[in-house]
């Protein structure tokens, strides 16, 4: 991470437009006119800051604190501001700037009166605070109206000073210099939206370059303050992102790993879909419904760009959108999300499988059933939670998961693959849901490898590990489910498989969560669409119940599989859905529509 080392190149040409700028922490953010805050010096120095700045004017062998001359008050000085609470927290770290930490704290002067008197006055306010000036995690940095150069071996070795970009120095001058600052508008009238024009910007990058060659941080001053230009200035390597909004800046350098997703994970093969333009209006004997919870048009692009920019899903044609409000609520959560798609009726939150007062409704698998269509129900989390269980359950509350597991014993469903299996052979009330599900002619497991060897049509596989996350080693179960389950039925069928996980790493604003989990529910798609080609009568659905936290991305590297994300909630936002369709009857799927449209035209092809 950044700290008191100088940006080594290797790690430069790693910040370089569309890079990872994970690296950057609170030691990066520098604290503009921190002075001008309601609590000068410690609401940036709690958040961790790595530069703060205090502009002074001398006044008979004082430093006042002021923007403006006309600011002036003799009660701030530099002392009660910044030396003593600086001195304090030094005292209590036991002589470092932060506690437990070597890292270093710069505290940047600007002098806007005469330099030598200043200066003076400086070195002489500062013989009362030895600890700030002994620690070698302090570094007392001049800007503004410096001495000259050549007077710069006269001052004690812990003053430090500001690099001018016209400045020529010499090699004992140059140990004197920690930074060099520069007014963005010698290079740039950039407003901080969008890109800076192409020649400004490789003018500018070649400026920081070589103070970087020159083992130098460097500082801009006169940007604007916004997450483009402090995203942008990251991307060029600028070691100090200056800020007015403390906490802004704060809160975005603070989270910066799990914003931004590199790639890390191998890349999944794109498979080659043969029959792109199926849209026909042929016979559909099976139906495979793939619900990416908490899926929106942010988390598939971001998967998109994660996977070097390709997707399965990317090549379905038939595009529409959902509208997901629930009976109670402009945003919906996955209970009545999943209950509009599986029984066509919008009902309150937390509601499953029964309207908003309460009555059952038939989902999709009991509705199809009495017409020789099998189903399978699968999930990368637990089969209880409200998606999965809206196409068995029946209750006005979504907590109640063993309530809904009993309910799965007068289902039709004949396989369900996920986690949750304590909720089967763990219960409260000491009901023997296996040896129940055994007299039905179920088989029951609890070990993920049983896939492999399991010949039984009707069966329930519910082994916690499916509920790892991607990131936890989970592997590739949803896709090997799905295929497995296919196998078993082989036609006239019903599949529902969850991407339960996307919708966790939105909860969590996690985006390495949310872009790993949305690769690996295009792989489970790809599946999909292979067997899709290879039948010829199956139509494949992709879509979401809900959109999770808000998310928005502001950078990203399609060849590097890098892209950096925004949150604005960590819950349900309201926004339309995308509903993609691939196989016969893909173009019913097409246009804008209540979720609860989904589950009429899917029983209306069935039946």
């Amino acid at each position: 991470m950044l700290r008191s080392t100088f940006l080594s190149l290797s790690l430069f040409a790693a910040l370089t437009a569309g890079a990872q700028t994970s690296a950057y922490t609170t030691l990066s953010a520098h604290a503009h006119n921190d002075y001008e805050h309601p609590i000068p010096f410690l609401t940036a120095y709690y958040r961790h800051f790595g530069s703060i700045e205090a502009d002074v004017y001398e006044r008979n062998g004082q430093l006042l604190v002021a923007h403006n001359e006309e600011d002036i008050r003799p009660e701030r000085t530099l002392e009660k501001l910044y030396l003593q609470p600086l001195q304090e927290q030094v005292r209590k770290n036991g002589g470092t700037a932060f506690k437990n930490s070597k890292d270093t704290l710069q505290l940047m002067i600007d002098f806007k009166t005469i330099g030598i008197p200043t200066v003076k006055a400086l070195i002489k306010t500062l013989e009362n605070y030895p600890e700030i000036t002994k620690t070698p995690t302090i570094v007392v940095t001049i800007s503004g109206d410096q001495p000259a150069p050549a007077l710069w071996d006269q001052y004690p070795s812990y003053i430090h000073f500001d690099g001018k970009r016209e400045g020529r120095y010499t090699s004992a001058q140059l140990k004197r210099i920690p930074m060099y600052s520069v007014d963005v508008k010698l290079f740039t009238n950039w407003n901080g939206k969008g890109l800076i024009v192409k020649a400004e910007r490789e003018k500018m990058q070649h400026w920081i370059d070589s103070v970087h060659n020159a083992g130098k941080k460097v500082r801009f001053w006169g940007t604007a303050d916004n997450v483009n230009t402090w995203k942008t200035l990251m991307n060029m390597g600028v070691n100090y992102v200056g800020t007015d909004q403390l906490e802004d800046l704060a809160t975005f350098l603070t989270d910066r790993k799990n914003l931004e997703y590199n790639g890390t994970a191998a890349p999944h093969t794109l498979y080659p879909a043969r029959y792109v333009n199926n849209d026909s209006l042929g016979q559909v004997n099976n139906v495979i419904l793939l619900i990416g919870d908490g899926m929106g048009l942010a988390q598939i692009y971001a998967g998109f760009t994660g996977n070097r920019g390709q997707l399965n899903l990317l090549q379905m044609r038939n595009i529409g959108f959902s509208k997901t409000y629930s009976s109670d609520s402009y945003i919906t959560d996955s209970a009545a999300g999943g209950t509009a798609m599986a029984t066509g009726n919008k009902t309150n939150n937390r509601y499953i499988g029964v309207d908003n007062t309460g009555v059952r409704l038939n989902p999709i698998p009991d509705i199809i059933a009495p017409k020789g269509y099998k189903s399978a129900l699968i999930s990368a989390g637990d089969i209880t939670d409200a998606t999965p269980a809206a196409f068995y359950g029946h209750v006005p509350e979504r907590a109640l998961e063993d309530t809904i597991a009993a309910h799965f014993l007068s289902s039709p469903v004949s396989i369900m693959i996920g986690g949750g299996a304590k909720h089967f052979n763990q219960r409260k009330d000491g009901l023997n849901m296996p040896a129940l599900l055994q007299e039905k002619g179920y088989v029951f497991s609890t070990r993920l490898e049983d896939l492999d060897t399991l010949h039984a049509s009707k069966y329930l596989v519910l082994d916690k590990r499916a509920e790892l996350s991607m990131l936890g080693g989970r592997g590739n179960f949803l896709t090997h489910s799905l295929e497995k389950s296919i196998a078993t039925l082989r036609q006239k069928f019903f599949i529902m498989a969850e991407g339960a996980q996307i919708d966790y790493g939105g909860h969590v604003n996690n985006l390495p969560y949310v872009a790993t989990e949305m690769m690996d529910f295009d792989e489970a798609i790809g599946a999909a669409m292979k067997f899709a080609d290879e039948d010829g009568h199956t139509l494949v659905i992709v879509t979401a119940d809900h959109e999770t936290g808000g998310l928005s991305l502001l950078d990203g590297n399609i060849s590097k599989g890098y892209v950096d994300g925004h949150f604005s909630s960590n819950d349900h936002s309201a926004v339309m859905v995308p509903v993609f369709a691939y196989g016969p009857h893909s173009l019913d799927f097409r246009g804008v529509y209540e979720n609860t449209e989904i589950f009429k035209k899917i029983v209306a092809l069935l039946k």
